[in-house]
């Protein structure tokens, strides 16, 4: 609440069950209502993600949302808002988590600072370039030195370009890929394939780590369903590769995203051959991250190699 207003610039209001731990959908819902329906809030941001925010869409009310459109931040979990948003025509921003990258150890992160702020205040435009370290060793929060140390920092990788022959401006669509696989398969928020046709796909993972296989499901599912093919380009963040519940050693975490980046591949080669991937983004479920227009245009210019966000209306 302290850095919104003192290094991004904005008065935060706090609604009831952010701090409530197992909220009702239904009061989950009233809160988002309030903040759509309130005229003095501009932007209402996440505070974490989870595994039911599905459930709550039932109780929303897009005509409130559609009467003073403002954006949504948040990724993971909220992947299931953020589709819905789009799919009533309201755009939004993926990623400004506040308990993990607002509330990160020691300080924000300048990419994950300067994006949201981007988003929220200055529009304009941004490339997004790769950041030199990462980190994906979390601290506990049960432990005190999780509010003065971040995750240890990694050297990051580099992007991966497939297929860079192209320059894509576009509006952006997707999300967390597990989440996406259920919110097609409840489909009432998905538009027809076309809908989609000309946008840049973003895709990332979360801290369960799917499979190389499971990926490729995922996304054998969208290319049936004839919905990959709509993408002439996607943007896939870099892979989570370890997490507190599931420790892998740092020996381990590349040869688990290289099977991530074939299975992308190998699905994209089968159902949209000549689409330009970018792969191990900073985007998602790392640290630092990228907060990237969700519904708002994006550059992907394969040849200059270069990612440009495009902030505001």
């Amino acid at each position: 609440m302290r850095r919104l207003r003192e290094e991004i610039g904005v008065e935060p209001v706090e609604y009831p069950t952010t701090r409530q731990v197992g909220a009702s959908p239904q009061a989950r819902a009233a809160d988002l209502m309030a903040a759509f329906g309130d005229p003095t809030i501009r932007a209402v941001l996440a505070s974490i993600g989870g595994d039911d925010q599905i459930t709550v869409l039932a109780h929303l009310d897009p005509e409130v949302v559609r009467a003073d459109p403002k954006p949504f931040f948040g990724y993971s979990d909220n992947t299931n808002l953020l589709s819905w948003l789009w799919f009533h025509g309201v755009a939004g921003y993926h990623g400004g988590s506040t308990q993990v990258h607002l509330g990160r150890g020691g300080a924000l992160h300048p990419v994950s600072r300067d994006s949201l702020r981007a988003a929220l205040l200055d529009g304009g435009d941004l490339v997004v370039e790769p950041v030199g370290e990462f980190g994906e060793d979390d601290v506990s929060w049960d432990r005190p030195e999780a509010l003065t140390q971040a995750s240890p920092r990694l050297p990051s990788p580099p992007w991966r370009w497939h297929q860079a022959d192209r320059v894509v401006t576009a509006p952006t669509w997707g999300g967390n890929l597990e989440i996406l696989s259920w919110t097609l398969a409840v489909s009432r928020w998905v538009h027809p394939v076309e809908r989609y046709s000309g946008c840049i796909l973003l895709l990332e993972t979360s801290e369960e780590m799917p499979s190389a296989l499971e990926v490729f499901r995922v996304l054998r599912t969208m290319g049936e369903r004839g919905l990959l093919e709509q993408f002439p380009a996607a943007v896939v963040g870099l892979a989570r590769a370890t997490s507190l519940e599931a420790p892998r050693p740092p020996a381990e975490r590349a040869a688990f995203r290289d099977d991530q980046h074939r299975a992308v591949l190998e699905a994209f080669e089968r159902y949209n051959p000549g689409a330009t991937v970018v792969l191990d983004v900073d985007l998602g479920h790392t640290d630092p991250q990228w907060v990237l227009p969700y519904g708002g245009r994006m550059t992907v210019d394969g040849p200059g190699r270069r990612i440009v966000a495009h902030y505001g209306p």
